[in-house]
């Protein structure tokens, strides 16, 4: 019976190729961006001299400022077409197959998926080496032979993916094991509760508490350590509170609404936040490390600007270095997160948008509705997201460096940046919706 099961679910529905390709691609770009990040800062820990620390303290900040998103990615991507695999599995438990049959079958399928996505992602990983190794630090190229990961720690990074698409599938099967018909009939709830908003309150004052006093107590290694720690924790908690503070936006949205698609924008993000956050989350990240980004500008500016030493300005050219390669990679990701999101998102609402074509409702309202469900919330995402990275590094570089000229101009230049890939991602998956209207 788990080899029909497996069969059924790799096999699409008509003309829904794409659902099981999405996936794959999400993977793809996932096992890349993190082979890459994690290849390009190894030989920062193969240096020993007295600046070494310095090095592998950025770098480390850097893989917690991108490996933390790309991670939200990927449970993303383990979550992509989980509402057509949800309906099949239901249909089966209430058909009699076990709870233990749709489970082994649902893993390996997740798994299968990975596993296709993350070879292609080894195949991106080593066609990418070769431009990383070109990128200098301390007037020297990496070289190819630094930035390309040895097979034990692909394999660690694989074996990481696999894992991640597995705990993704076992726990979006509680839903259908325990009520496979709210799971067909959609009445199963999606609760976002308040008690979001008080955890991340106390962890956003524990972070700063930490960052501020540690580094006058602890040893330099001690305090890198519990640096690049909150900073992973306040990312954690941007994803833990987003999708309570969309709820709220949402319900105040929705009382003042005074046209249909507001009415249907607020309706989309009320049913299901997180499912909202996950197509905002990618401007999240983007804009916390818009904040890294500015005051670092805004320092090596200072620095520039003063009677530096030679060896202050090289470090001040390969911070530079290191911050345009971070924001390059996380443009990277905000356009594949929002990009896959936003597709998987048109293709598993197929259903509800051929419901609206047979009332009648124009498709233009209901794409104006779904894009107005995206970039609604953008505002507030950015805006949070920016002071919560403002009040982690507040007590390491002081307001000055914040709020300088250079360091707004920087931020602002960002942050827009990410907000136009969303719109743009928006209109690429126009396409998707007028299909289901066609097939309506």
């Amino acid at each position: 019976m788990n080899a029909n099961v497996l069969t059924l679910l790799l096999r699409p529905a008509p003309g829904q190729g794409s659902v099981l390709a999405l996936p794959v691609v999400a993977f793809g770009v996932v096992t890349t961006l993190v082979l890459t990040v994690i290849g390009g800062a190894q030989t920062f820990w193969t240096w020993t001299d007295e600046s070494a620390a310095l090095y592998q303290a950025l770098a480390a900040t850097a893989l917690v400022l991108l490996v933390v998103p790309l991670i939200s990615l990927g449970g993303a991507a383990a979550r992509l077409s989980a509402r057509r695999r949800d309906e099949r599995l239901s249909t089966l438990r209430l058909l009699g197959v076990t709870p233990g049959g749709v489970t082994v079958a649902t893993v390996v399928e997740s798994v299968l998926v990975a596993a296709v996505g993350a070879a292609a992602g080894i195949l991106g990983h080593y066609a990418l080496s070769p431009l990383i190794g070109l990128i200098p630090f301390r007037g020297a190229a990496l070289g190819i032979a630094a930035v390309v990961l040895p097979p034990l720690q692909i394999t660690a990074v694989v074996l990481g993916v696999l894992l991640l698409a597995a705990g993704s599938a076992v726990i979006g099967l509680r839903r259908v094991v325990i009520s496979p018909l709210g799971v067909r009939t959609r009445s199963a709830p999606v609760k976002v509760h308040w008690i979001r908003a008080v955890i991340a309150v106390v962890g956003i004052a524990t972070a700063f508490i930490l960052v501020k006093v540690f580094p006058m107590i602890g040893g330099l290694v001690a305090t890198i350590a519990v640096l690049v720690a909150m900073f992973a924790a306040t990312l954690g908690i941007l994803n833990l509170i987003g999708p309570w503070v969309l709820k709220v936006s949402a319900s105040m949205q929705l009382r003042r609404a005074a046209r249909p698609e507001r009415l249907l924008a607020a309706r989309m993000v009320l049913d299901s936040p997180k499912a909202a956050w996950r197509q905002v989350g990618g401007i999240a990240m983007a804009s916390f490390m818009a904040v890294f980004a500015g005051t670092g500008v805004a320092l090596l500016n200072t620095i520039s600007s003063g009677d530096a030493q030679p060896e202050d300005l090289a470090l001040a050219a390969d911070i530079r270095t290191g911050l345009i390669i971070t924001l390059i990679g996380s443009f990277l990701m905000v356009a594949a997160s929002v990009g896959v999101n936003q597709a998987s998102d048109v293709l598993d609402q197929s259903e509800l948008h051929r419901s609206l074509h047979h009332l009648g409702m124009p498709m233009e309202t209901v794409d104006r509705a779904r894009r107005r469900a995206i970039m609604s919330p953008l505002l507030i995402t950015a805006l949070g997201s920016a002071v919560c990275a403002a009040i982690m590094v507040f007590p390491l570089v002081g307001i000055a460096l914040i709020v300088a000229p250079l360091s707004l101009l920087t931020i602002a230049t960002v942050v827009a940046v990410g907000i136009g890939v969303v719109w743009a991602s928006t209109w690429a998956a126009r396409p998707l919706l007028r299909g289901a209207f066609r097939a309506a």
